[in-house]
């Protein structure tokens, strides 16, 4: 059911990707010169390794300028809300979500699901206690109970892992639905993103 669900939403996802990607492509190459997408390691189901793409919001090399930007965040993740590496456009694409579109992609390959944990990077998952884990239990998801509770406001990672362990505690198909719709308000809404 969920595969089902994952498999419909990525094509209906892949198809507003199709309608945006001309204007979104033109926007993100007139504001910062390099690639339109960006590719990023992520650790998914178990653990595994996969390439999760989104459209670019920052300046190309951003990885190469991270040990310049101070982390607002607790633990092992990584957040500034005046991120200097963040383009103008890439700002617009970020608050309105459209960055995340192309991991629709991701999804209908089966390396993510549309609703499930947030998608840790390498270095994180280098870093991970014992109990950290668990969060790898089901695949990582496009939106979750992090996105849906305040997304980038969120700033503590052990916060972030006990999301992560309510969704696979509540999941339904059912509970999946209500957190897609949640996640459509919060989009509309731009609660907690920059």
């Amino acid at each position: 059911m969920k595969r089902a669900i994952d498999i419909i939403g990525s094509v209906a996802g892949l198809l507003i990707v199709a309608i945006l990607f001309v204007p979104l492509a033109i926007a993100i190459r007139l504001d910062s010169p390099g690639p339109i997408f960006y590719g990023q390691e992520r650790h998914g189901l178990l653990g595994k390794p996969f390439r999760m793409y989104k459209f670019r919001s920052m300046v190309d090399g951003a990885e190469h300028l991270k040990s310049q930007v101070e982390n607002e965040a607790e633990g092992l993740i990584f957040k500034n809300q005046q991120d200097p590496r963040i383009t103008r456009v890439g700002r617009f694409l970020r608050k309105t979500s459209l960055d995340e579109l192309p991991q629709f992609w991701n999804v209908l390959r089966g390396e993510m699901s549309l609703v499930g944990t947030r998608p840790p990077t390498p270095d994180e998952v280098a870093q991970y206690s014992e109990h950290h884990w668990q969060r790898l239990n089901v695949k990582p998801g496009i939106t979750g109970e992090w996105q849906v509770n305040g997304r980038s406001m969120v700033k503590d990672f052990e916060e972030i892992v006990q999301l992560d362990l309510r969704y696979q505690a509540l999941w339904t198909p059912f509970y999946d639905i209500v957190l897609i719709v949640r996640t459509i308000y919060v989009i509309f809404a731009r609660v907690g993103a920059f």
